[in-house]
């Protein structure tokens, strides 16, 4: 059995909630950017086998407790170690139609298309369970027939949604630096739409754009 890393200063995942679960195969799941007022929503998606499982990456944590740089760095070994992954998106139009529940089963049962695609025959063979962040299970009839759990702090806890936190976090924040070079104005290559005190000066210096959420800033327009 893998233990649990210490810390004297965080929190590290372990596996010991993965392995109360009764399955084979964990499909760790957690959103980003469900709280901004630009932008894509973002749900990572990990895939492990914890029956054949390798040591993960020593610096691997919730990724709202890793610095950019540090989420930036382990990127490439915690997408190497995980036995496969994705990361959904549901777009800016898919929020305003649907609403923010909607848009993360959108983009949750994206990610877990692939990963089902990449991976049908083990996951139909051997019980697998899906592992989601929080209390809410937004997924819903979008599971693919795979038991749900859902878990508060998972991506602190859990190994599988804290590889997923950090892989859908730098994607997100890549795709928001890339949106910033079309629209300088509002500072997103720093705050990755959420509402900053820049973000907010540059929607009342030049109003919003295409990429924004509109049915989100009635309330800062107004001020």
């Amino acid at each position: 059995m893998i233990m649990q890393m210490s810390s004297k200063t965080s929190p590290l995942p372990s596996l010991s909630f993965e392995q109360t679960l009764n399955a084979r195969y964990v499909i760790g799941i957690d959103e980003v950017g469900r709280g901004c007022i630009a932008g894509v929503v973002a749900v990572g998606a990990v895939l492990i086998d914890l029956e054949n499982i390798s040591q993960w990456p020593e610096k691997l944590q919730d990724s709202k407790l890793l610095t950019p740089k540090s989420r930036t760095a382990i990127f490439d070994e915690v997408s190497n170690w995980a036995l496969s992954w994705s990361v959904g998106l549901a777009s800016v139009e898919e929020i305003e139609r649907g609403g923010i529940i909607s848009s993360l089963g959108l983009a949750a049962s994206r990610a877990l298309l692939e990963i089902a695609n990449g991976n049908a025959k083990s996951l139909t063979e051997f019980p697998t369970v899906i592992l989601l962040d929080g209390n809410q299970d937004y997924l819903g009839t979008k599971s693919m027939g795979f038991r749900v759990q859902t878990k508060i702090k998972a991506d602190q806890d859990c190994v599988s949604v804290a590889a997923a936190s950090v892989l859908a976090k730098v994607t997100r924040d890549n795709l928001m630096v890339e949106i910033s070079e079309t629209y300088p104005q509002y500072a997103l290559e720093s705050n990755k739409g959420y509402a900053s005190a820049d973000h907010i000066k540059g929607l009342k210096e030049h109003g919003p754009s295409p990429i924004h959420r509109l049915s989100w800033l009635t309330k800062i327009l107004a001020e």
